[in-house]
């Protein structure tokens, strides 16, 4: 396999996240926002100034905007085919099954608009901020998602504290949202598109289940979907059944959560509302508190799908928040 690193120019970094940043190929960027991520399959590179992304895993074809980044970064075209041999050589179960998911996905008709328009000055979030650092830690967000941070206010943009979530949809931006850290006002500020649901490119091709939230930062913490509200609209159910996955709800344990909870009995899916102590409403309050494992498995035990037990567990939880 090309040994992608060798071909970056001399002046680069590696971020403790892991990835290895450098001025980017794909545009004018003079301030080493391009960022490349390895592992022993493969690879996976991020523009985080002109949003061009590009991926390559061994057992895969070397796709199109693959062969444009390893041609920018002067690799010849004689190599770059002798890589894709090498790599549907190596190809496997895993390839085969990963290739009929992108399949399956690029028939779908559901799409949403590529956006450019991050506010200004924001750059990848390293340990070098320290206090939006901290707090994303806290939060139990995974090390390879990129959070952003906007370094310097424009005077259009919000002066209070916060950190950026990219919205992606099959590995293209497509919103975004500033998540505030201080300061009175509300704490998301969300530029997303109708129908949208946050987390799809988290998913993974061989997992059975998808579990349903409300937030953005209970779905990061555990590989999900985050709705962004209390309810799953006509778009949205649509796009998380298109995911070919047995569906969970987990809403929040609040009175706004037992209305998701109903929606979910309305389109036949199962819920679970784990029976946590008083000081958890939500996963992510979870995650922070008992870890991700004792999480998910409390989430998986308490998995209803039938009407009935899931009123009975609403109709406690409800007692429970009154």
């Amino acid at each position: 396999m090309i040994d992608v690193v060798s071909y970056l120019p001399a002046k680069r970094k590696q971020t403790p996240l892991g990835w290895i940043s450098f001025n980017a190929p794909c545009c004018a960027d003079k301030r080493q926002r391009g960022g490349l991520k390895v592992s022993d399959q493969g690879w996976s590179y991020h523009c985080f100034n002109c949003q061009f992304t590009a991926s390559f895993m061994l057992g895969r074809s070397v796709g199109v905007k693959a062969r444009k980044l390893l041609g920018l970064l002067n690799v010849s075209e004689r190599d770059i085919d002798l890589l894709n041999l090498e790599s549907l050589k190596h190809r496997s179960i895993e390839g085969i099954l990963d290739e009929r998911q992108q399949i399956f996905n690029a028939l779908s008709d559901i799409k949403f608009e590529e956006k450019e328009d991050f506010p200004p000055h924001v750059e990848l979030l390293t340990s070098e901020h320290t206090a939006y650092w901290k707090y994303v830690r806290e939060r139990c967000v995974p090390d390879d998602y990129p959070i952003m941070v906007q370094m310097k206010n424009d005077g259009v943009h919000w002066t209070r504290d916060h950190v950026i979530i990219p919205f992606t949809y099959k590995n293209t931006l497509v919103g975004w949202c500033a998540r505030m850290l201080s300061g009175s006002g509300p704490k998301y500020i969300n530029h997303s598109q109708p129908g949208y649901v946050f987390g799809t490119d988290l998913q993974k091709y061989n997992w059975q289940h998808v579990f349903v939230m409300e937030g953005i930062f209970d779905a990061l913490c555990v590989g999900g979907l985050a709705l962004m509200h209390n309810t799953v609209s006509d778009a949205q159910a649509r796009l998380i059944r298109s995911l070919g996955k047995e569906i969970t709800v987990v809403p929040d344990q609040d009175a706004a959560g037992m209305e998701l909870v109903d929606r979910a009995i309305e389109l036949g899916w199962a819920v679970s509302m784990p029976d946590w102590p008083d000081n958890i409403k939500d996963v992510n309050d979870a995650v922070v508190r008992m870890g991700r494992l004792a999480t998910m498995i409390t989430i998986f035990r308490s998995r209803e799908t039938t009407k009935l037990k899931i009123e009975l567990r609403k109709r406690q939880l409800v007692r429970k928040t009154q």
